[in-house]
């Protein structure tokens, strides 16, 4: 899970056009990416969320090591203030 915080409300809406089109290259090219849900964070207009969820940590690897993923990175970093990752380990859950 990862959560950005974003300078001001310029940079979330190039932020998001950023999303849009990454989510497009990660659902094309990473079949070991499983979930890649993004949201907005309700009554915190500069804050978005993303939750992902990887066969396996090679899949979260190639992820992360994928030219489309590098781009993203690159363009966002100047629109943050913020940004926090965590890593998540399953617990007792409705599938």
């Amino acid at each position: 899970m990862v959560r950005f915080d974003c300078r001001d409300e310029a940079a979330a809406a190039r932020f998001d056009e950023l999303t849009a089109a990454a989510v497009e290259q990660i659902t094309e090219r990473e079949p070991g990416t499983l979930v890649y849900a993004t949201s907005a964070v309700e009554g915190e207009p500069l804050a978005r969320v993303f939750y992902e969820v990887y066969r396996d940590r090679d899949a979260f690897q190639a992820h992360e090591d994928a030219e489309h993923v590098r781009r993203f990175h690159e363009a966002k970093d100047p629109l943050l203030t913020a940004t926090r990752v965590e890593f998540l380990r399953p617990g007792p859950a409705k599938r």
